[in-house]
């Protein structure tokens, strides 16, 4: 890769909010890309973990955990007009620094909605409460008052973010391979018509990271390949799902909410105990959790076709996650403690030895039955491209970075999320550090070889039902 190609200048400081597996693999990203003094970055974080990294780059690292009373104390100085605040953390509320940097004139990221600490455990809010659903809907909320602001992109990382854009990819795909005659749609309403003129059902977000270690799992240890405190984080709360037009089964244990958009319902169990059949074209078929993410909320709202307050057309959207096999086990440990998170920690990266994080959006019910579109990334190929990245990590920090350039190049955006941003431009920037870009077309439905087993759980009469995707 060209380190000298830049993709755009930037001539305001940029402050990073947390420095952990995200925040360290996409430093070199950002000065690789992005014409900028190295001085005008500042790290900001709670723990010491980075800081090797930092000053490998010599960028400045300050230790100093973000509070709901500190937060302003310590950002404000650092922000001004036309600055970037890149949020990259955990248990900082995402909503309180959207605010400041819409305040400060400041361009915004993050590749997730966080809430405060202690948000996802509150045993006084209701599960529709913690649900992402409603963390979307309080970020969307500034939306129409920061119109015209600076840019803030949210929830912007692999998944959700990149997926969002390879939803689309996938659709345009489909739509030669099926003899569907269209031009790129240009606003929310034309995409929705294309994927309903297609008969897109559901959408997956499926994903299977194979990736392995010299150095097993020990007892009382987590292991990951990307950010244990978020993936624990998410894992607890409650599953959610985009609720498709077409779904004739609403789950026993389901449940609406009674506000905002209405696209997405959510199962009183956490997502670390939800299992869902998927495939991928490396693996297969496999079953994967349903992990609530803001993209299987965000795809299946802007995917709706709606008049009248009655829906015409969604499509079920949902994540669909293979961890690497020590963060199965380390799940399941987890569980059985009763999700106290253990002693011990480890972010898998030096000592990976070999696998790919296979990432991409499985659409389905169109004529060609199922199609697979995203990235296949290797360990040994993101080593090759990138410091201090995975191939987990490094799809993540891809997308961050086409976020970032999406933003400098349009920055009176206001709120906006993946979905609303230009898909090309962004795979433009990312793709060169993505793997192989993979498009597969499968005849695989979630009835393949069940049919007779327990067919009181399944409806043979559509393939496409949650009840069909959801293991018992």
């Amino acid at each position: 890769m060209d380190d000298n190609k830049k993709h755009v200048a930037f001539g305001g400081r940029l402050v990073i909010i947390g420095f952990g597996s995200i925040g360290q693999g996409v430093l070199p990203l950002v000065l690789r890309h992005i014409a900028m003094p190295r001085e005008n970055i500042v790290i900001v974080t709670a723990e010491e973990r980075g800081r090797d990294v930092a000053a490998e780059y010599g960028v400045r690292f300050i230790v100093d955990p973000l509070t709901r009373d500190n937060y302003r104390q310590i950002l404000t100085p650092l922000l001004s007009a036309g600055d970037f605040l890149l949020n990259l953390s955990v248990d900082v509320s995402s909503v309180a620094l959207i605010e400041l940097a819409h305040e400060k004139g400041a361009l915004y990221l993050d590749t997730c909605i966080e809430p405060w600490a202690g948000h996802y455990t509150d045993a006084s809010l209701t599960p529709s409460q913690r649900s992402n659903y409603a963390l979307r809907e309080t970020a969307l909320s500034l939306a129409p008052r920061f119109a015209g602001g600076a840019t803030a992109v949210v929830t912007h990382g692999a998944n959700p973010g990149l997926v969002s854009h390879f939803v689309k990819e996938a659709l345009l795909n489909i739509a030669r391979d099926t003899g569907h005659k269209v031009r790129s749609p240009h606003d929310r309403v034309g995409w929705a018509l294309l994927a309903r003129d297609l008969g897109v059902k559901v959408i997956h977000i499926a994903e299977r990271d194979t990736q392995t270690a010299d150095q097993s799992k020990q007892q009382d240890e987590f292991v990951n390949t990307w950010s244990i405190d978020g993936f624990v984080g998410e894992g607890q709360q409650p599953a959610e799902l985009g609720w498709g037009s077409h779904e004739k089964h609403f789950p026993q244990d389901g449940g609406h909410h009674d506000f905002g958009s209405g696209a997405a319902i959510y199962l009183n169990r956490p997502g670390a105990e939800t299992r869902v059949r998927t495939w991928t074209p490396m693996e297969g078929p496999f079953h994967g959790f349903l992990v609530t993410h803001s993209e299987a909320i965000s795809i299946a709202d802007y995917y709706s076709l709606v008049n009248g307050g009655t829906v015409h057309y969604r499509p079920t959207v949902h994540y669909a996650y293979h961890p690497c096999d020590d963060a199965i086990l380390s799940l399941h440990e987890l569980a059985g403690k009763n999700w106290a998170l253990q002693s011990n920690k480890r972010l898998m990266m030096a000592e990976i030895a070999q696998g790919t994080d296979e990432l991409g959006v499985l659409l389905m019910g169109h004529a060609k039955g199922a199609y697979w579109f995203g990235s296949r990334l290797s360990i040994d190929a993101a080593r090759e491209m990138v410091p201090h990245n995975n191939a987990t990590s490094l799809q993540v920090t891809a997308a961050v970075l086409g976020g970032m350039i999406w933003a400098i190049e349009n920055p009176r955006s206001g709120v906006v999320e993946a979905d609303h941003i230009d898909h090309k431009r962004v795979l433009e920037i990312a793709r060169p550090y993505l793997g192989e870009l993979v498009g597969e077309y499968s005849d695989w439905t979630p009835l393949e070889g069940r049919t007779l087993l327990f067919p009181e759980e399944l409806d043979p009469s559509d393939p496409w039902q949650f009840k069909n995707f959801r293991v018992a």
